[in-house]
């Protein structure tokens, strides 16, 4: 019987660490759907993440023996100098058996909202944006450096990975602005701008540093969730020597 339970806690374990992500979860039910086997950037064309982030989500899959990885050289090249193949995953089959009740993030934004509104900590701002800062610094380390050098590069890196955080974020390098055009973060953003505004601010600015662009991007929230939020990026004194 302890065999048994543990070995449980261990398949619960092993599930929720590569399905409990919804991206990953639904980048897996895209591959098993998938007439043919599927690369790292047809998946980040797909969700519109970073090629990075997409291939962090593959490799975990497979690590997990959710997904296998197979090498096929690119259509229409054959002969000395066709290329190299194509790294190219696929469904292994390993069943799933588990299974969990939805997710509720609305429940959890409306049980943190409450908890904002009493404990009212009057720094609750500056630390939010230190928690945005450091999770936007580690999540820039995680997909590594953008495709194209400059600042504007940095801005389309930055908009890609909200996008696959479920902000519908559009860069516009031109302007230096991120356009979002839905928060993941619902009403609790309207109720509580000073918190999750914060927080989205602090994700920005770790980001930007982490990519060696540094800035105090500045958010214009939206005052309902029918209007967009814009958040600018300034070129900070330091980057322009």
């Amino acid at each position: 019987m302890v065999t048994d339970s543990a070995a449980l806690d261990r398949s619960i374990g092993d599930l929720t660490a590569s399905l409990g992500d919804p991206t990953r979860r639904a980048i897996y039910i895209a591959v098993r759907q998938s007439a043919e086997p599927v690369t790292s950037s047809s998946v980040a064309e797909i969700f519109q993440l970073h090629p990075n982030v997409a291939r962090h989500h593959l490799d975990r899959l497979a690590a997990d023996g959710y997904l296998r990885v197979t090498h096929r050289r690119p259509s229409g090249r054959s002969g000395p100098g066709a290329g190299r193949p194509a790294k190219c995953y696929e469904a292994t089959g390993k069943p799933i058996d588990l299974h969990f009740p939805a997710q509720r993030p609305d429940l959890l934004l409306g049980l943190l909202s409450r908890v904002i509104d009493r404990v009212g900590a009057p720094n609750v701002a500056e630390v939010a944006e230190a928690v945005g800062r450091e999770y936007g610094s580690g999540l820039a380390a995680e997909i590594g450096e953008p495709e194209a050098p400059g600042y504007e590069a940095a801005v389309a890196a930055v908009a890609k990975a909200m996008r696959g955080m479920g902000f519908q974020a559009d860069p516009e390098p031109d302007s230096r602005r991120i356009l979002t055009t839905h928060c993941p973060f619902g009403e609790a953003a309207t109720d509580h701008p000073e918190v999750f505004c914060s927080l989205d601010r602090g994700i920005v600015a770790g980001m930007m540093g982490a990519m060696r662009q540094v800035c105090e991007p500045i958010l214009i929230p939206h005052r309902n969730l029918a209007e967009d939020c814009i958040t600018e990026l300034p070129v900070a004194i330091s980057n322009r020597r």
